[in-house]
């Protein structure tokens, strides 16, 4: 079966060898290096300035458990900007943490705008963090970081807390350039791992803030797990396999061995974005396809996801097309909540290729022809 969900999503073969290599002690200089192996290349993957103070991490647990993770930092009213699923189940988080938390709500399929977000903020503030889902799982919608972190410069005591679950590995996060003080995301996802770590990148301000937060919980507490990683002294037990396929998919990336060939750079940063521009001409091309079928996107153009292309789908038989594709050896996803039957959703991120997408669409379409 090909995956095409929006994650977890397929993994190759190479990584899944990783996985299966011996096991080791996480107090031993085995492990110390291969923390230390992640580094250079998560800070590619946010996108750290080269001379940033900012600082990378990785733990063993979900991406929700870094939602939570991050609000543990925090000390103070919360902003929840709620345009999806995900958007929803942080403000979720931030309720269930203690925090006076406001949502902010925006129709799914849509992104805030920045007379909005500035409108709340001056109306219904002060906060201490805004909660923002940059790449809407459930919407296929990719809110612009741009937007957002113009609006916080004017709230410089306002920190910038971004979900990149479905965005890192496939588009730039720019983590200094867009002001960003706690990014997340899993492994499941465009980076395109098994499920079971997720990663994080903070700013010194957040550092500084949640520093003085006193009770922030033992095992998602961010500082433990920051100060661990960077003692290469995991505070707890890690999940040791997929340190190694993580350490070897940022091998790979940086070496632009998931590219097609002719298209892998010798330079790291170049290899990233060339995995970016893949994945751009991947939407694109899974836009024009639903157009040929008379169907269109959730969101607008200028806000598709590259990673997830969520397509309005009332004039079809979504079931039947899901099934159909899953009969044929492919697994797309229907709509999430209460948008299913109403939307599908294409995962075309991680290591898939053109070609491999040129083949969904092609079985699509005799789905779709035989209906």
């Amino acid at each position: 079966m090909s995956l095409w969900i929006p994650g977890p999503t397929e993994v190759r073969p190479e990584i899944l060898a990783e996985c299966a290599r011996p096991a080791i002690g996480h107090r031993t200089e085995a492990m110390s290096a291969l923390i230390a192996r992640l580094d250079p290349g998560l800070r590619l993957a946010f996108g750290v300035d080269e001379a940033s103070p900012a600082q990378v991490a990785v733990h063993t647990c979900s991406a929700t458990g870094l939602m939570e993770a991050a609000l543990r930092g925090v000390s103070g009213r919360v902003l929840s900007i709620v345009g999806g699923a995900f958007g929803r189940r942080w403000h979720q988080v931030a309720v269930s943490t203690g925090h006076d938390a406001v949502a902010l709500d925006v129709p799914w399929g849509d992104c805030v705008g920045a007379d909005q977000l500035d409108r709340a903020l001056r109306e219904q503030g002060p906060f201490a963090a805004v909660t923002l889902v940059c790449n809407e799982t459930s919407t296929g919608a990719r809110t612009p970081l741009a937007r957002v972190a113009d609006v916080l410069a004017g709230h410089p005591d306002t920190l910038l807390l971004v979900d990149v679950v479905s965005y890192l590995a496939g588009g730039p996060v720019e983590f200094d350039r867009h002001g960003i003080d706690f990014c997340l995301a899993g492994s499941q996802k465009a980076l395109a791992l098994p499920p079971g770590l997720a990663v994080f990148c903070v700013s010194p301000r957040y550092v500084e803030r949640a520093r003085e937060v006193e009770h922030r919980g033992y095992y998602l507490d961010p500082l433990k797990v920051l100060d661990g990683h960077v003692q290469r002294k995991t505070p707890s037990t890690p999940c040791i396999p997929l340190y190694y396929a993580l350490a070897r998919q940022l091998d790979d990336i940086a070496a632009g061995a998931t590219l097609p060939a002719g298209e892998r750079p010798a330079d790291a940063a170049a290899a990233w974005r060339a995995r970016f521009d893949v994945h751009a001409r991947m939407q694109a091309r899974t836009a024009s396809w639903a157009a040929s079928r008379g169907l269109e996107l959730l969101p607008s153009p200028e806000h598709a996801s590259p990673t997830v292309s969520c397509v309005r789908s009332e004039s079809i038989d979504t079931a039947g097309l899901v099934a159909g594709l899953k009969e044929r050896g492919f697994e797309i996803s229907n709509g999430y909540g209460e948008l299913k039957n109403r939307t599908f959703r294409v995962g075309h991120m991680g290591d898939h290729t053109e070609a491999e997408l040129e083949e969904l669409l092609a079985a699509a379409d005799d789905v779709l022809g035989a209906g």
